[in-house]
């Protein structure tokens, strides 16, 4: 990785597809127990993927209801900032990416990169205000197609991104759910937008993280630029195989 000069104190990230709410086949609303989850690890910057924004239906057919956009339930009083991208629109409803930041959030964007047909991606880009960093810190969640020739289209979108809207020389964390399990993303995000994966730095490969009970493909990631990582984790089984379908990342990020 990038050899830098830490200025600032380190940044925990965590990355997770929190799948709507609920537990794997959407048999059980679990929000609850999934904020629980979230707040122990402790992360200063989270990115979540598959979260409701709203939805008429479910706080009436669910125990456990939640009235509120699930970003705004889970950030409660921890996160005192947050963003939210909107990707799937439907009748009664709306899903997409979100960040939960416990550093001032100056700007964000949310990036519609869906290709083609009924499946809607997007790219929210977030520029953090770190104590103690001289610059912003850029962070991207991620949540690209199930048909590699949409993720490569994806993946030329993010790097298009990143060139024109992130600093050389500023901090860059992208992070969420690549749906990749081929592993072709890491050429790409290095040779056209300079990122390294934490995982295969620190352990010459990328996490398995799907399904969380036992794991096999390695979907979700975490990429730096102009940053270094201390030792990435996978969160163990218990109790994350039942929170989600994919298994989350955390990471020491050091500017």
């Amino acid at each position: 990785m990038t050899d830098t000069v830490a200025t600032a104190p380190p940044l925990t990230v965590m990355t997770v597809n929190i799948h709507k709410g609920f537990t794997t086949f959407n048999r059980k609303f679990i929000l609850p127990e999934l904020r629980d989850a979230v707040r122990k690890v402790g992360a200063d910057v989270v990115f979540m993927q598959e979260v409701m924004g709203t939805h008429e239906l479910h706080p009436k057919k669910v125990n456990g209801r939640c009235d509120e956009p699930h970003y705004e339930f889970l950030a409660d009083e921890i996160w005192p900032q947050f963003a939210y991208g909107r990707n799937m629109v439907y009748p009664k409803g709306h899903h997409g990416n979100a960040v939960m930041s416990k550093f001032p959030i100056v700007r964000y964007q949310n990036h519609d990169i869906s290709v083609m047909g009924p499946e809607k991606r997007g790219l929210l880009h977030c520029v953090l205000e770190v104590p103690g960093q001289a610059q912003h810190v850029h962070v991207i969640c991620v949540h690209l197609g199930l048909a590699e020739s949409h993720r490569e289209q994806q993946l030329d979108l993010l790097c298009q991104m990143v060139r024109g809207e992130v600093p050389d020389d500023a901090p860059l964390i992208v992070a969420g759910d690549f749906n990749d399990w081929r592993r072709r993303a890491h050429d790409t995000l290095w040779r056209e937008a300079g990122l390294k994966e934490v995982f295969v730095t620190a352990y010459g490969e990328s996490a398995k993280t799907f399904p969380a009970r036992f794991p096999l493909l390695s979907l979700d990631r975490i990429y730096v630029r102009n940053a270094s990582v201390h030792l990435p984790v996978v969160l163990p089984r218990q109790p994350w195989s039942h929170l989600s379908d994919h298994a989350p990342l955390v990471a020491e990020i050091h500017l």
